[in-house]
């Protein structure tokens, strides 16, 4: 969630254009990986690996997401590193949740 809090306060400083085309794609994203987490969370053994690497492609886009906005200039490095680190820690604690499951 603190990563979705963090997109949505840097979204406010996007430029009128971007906000709404690339910062909702951010934050679409971002929350659409927070449902597939609680969805796998509440369901049962075998039909949790499927929602895991929906959530591993949507982390992945993420990541690109936002190399996008920083390349373009649209938020600085300071930034793209706080949101480049709480993604690789998602990334680190879903890659042991997958490994559970298998």
């Amino acid at each position: 969630m603190n990563l979705y809090k963090n997109i949505y306060q840097y979204t406010k400083t996007f430029p009128k254009g971007d906000r709404y085309n690339l910062g909702n794609e951010l934050k679409q994203n971002s929350i659409k990986i927070i449902e597939l987490f609680i969805e796998a969370e509440s369901t049962k053994k075998d039909w949790k690996l499927p929602l895991l690497e929906k959530a591993s492609i949507k982390i992945g886009l993420l990541k690109i997401l936002i190399r996008l906005a920083y390349e373009v200039r649209i938020i600085d490095s300071k930034k793209h590193l706080i949101l480049q680190d709480q993604l690789q820690e998602i990334g680190r604690m879903l890659g042991g949740w997958i490994k559970i499951v298998k």
